[in-house]
């Protein structure tokens, strides 16, 4: 699954293309890299996302291609 998409799915970031501007801003990493929106999500991977007061960082538990309110969060791992 795209990065911009699973950011949406997640909840981590509302829309979609909040998620593909701060991808091209760069203000997502994956592993410690900047990535881009096209980036290949994979359970395991860690993100951090630099916007608003302080950095989130998350780790990948699973990739779904729909997850309702409720379960959103059982798809990730806040590290920090």
């Amino acid at each position: 699954m795209r990065l911009d998409k699973y950011l949406k799915v997640t909840r981590l970031i509302k829309r979609r293309t909040v998620a593909n501007d701060a991808c091209d801003a760069e203000k997502i990493s994956v592993n410690g890299k900047v990535a881009r929106a096209s980036y290949d999500v994979k359970v395991g991977d860690v993100i951090e996302i630099n916007m608003g007061a302080r950095p989130l960082k998350v780790r990948v538990l699973s990739v779904t291609e729909h997850a309702t309110k409720e379960n959103a969060a059982d798809n990730y791992e806040v590290i920090e």
